[in-house]
């Protein structure tokens, strides 16, 4: 089964705060439900996973290890069994930084269904930067 990307689309916001605050705060899945509503608004850890309650269903969310090169990128494993890979980088800048979210268009996938998914993360993001520029 061919799981290519029909069609990518970069969504970033800026960040008044420091990449490595940015990262610190994004790479806890338990603050998952104070900015990522698009993933759900609930998320506990079960026998070592992280479980969200989505508007999909429950979902398991797994972030790559720590690292110091500002990449969260996080599988979801969906209800279906399917994963989704979601890209996501803390880029620094000064004092600032970029948080940029790849979202993947798969076959199968309608336009709609794809502006919504582009319309949550760019939500979520949106949250991202409200919740940190406040701390």
């Amino acid at each position: 089964m061919d799981t290519s990307a029909v069609e990518t689309r970069h969504i970033g916001i800026r960040i008044d705060r420091p990449a490595d605050a940015v990262y610190a705060y994004a790479s806890v899945p338990s603050h998952l439900p104070e900015w990522a509503h698009g993933l759900g608004r609930s998320v506990e850890e079960a026998g070592g996973k992280w479980v969200a309650e989505s508007p999909m269903g429950r979902v398991e969310v797994a972030f790559v290890p720590a690292n110091d090169f500002g990449v969260l990128d996080h599988d979801v494993t969906l209800p279906s069994g399917g994963t989704v890979r979601n890209p996501v980088r803390v880029l620094a800048d000064g004092d600032a930084c970029d948080v940029v979210f790849t979202v993947r268009r798969r076959a199968g996938t309608s336009a709609e269904d794809f502006r919504r998914d582009t319309d949550a993360v760019t939500a979520d993001l949106a949250r991202l930067k409200e919740v940190l520029e406040a701390r």
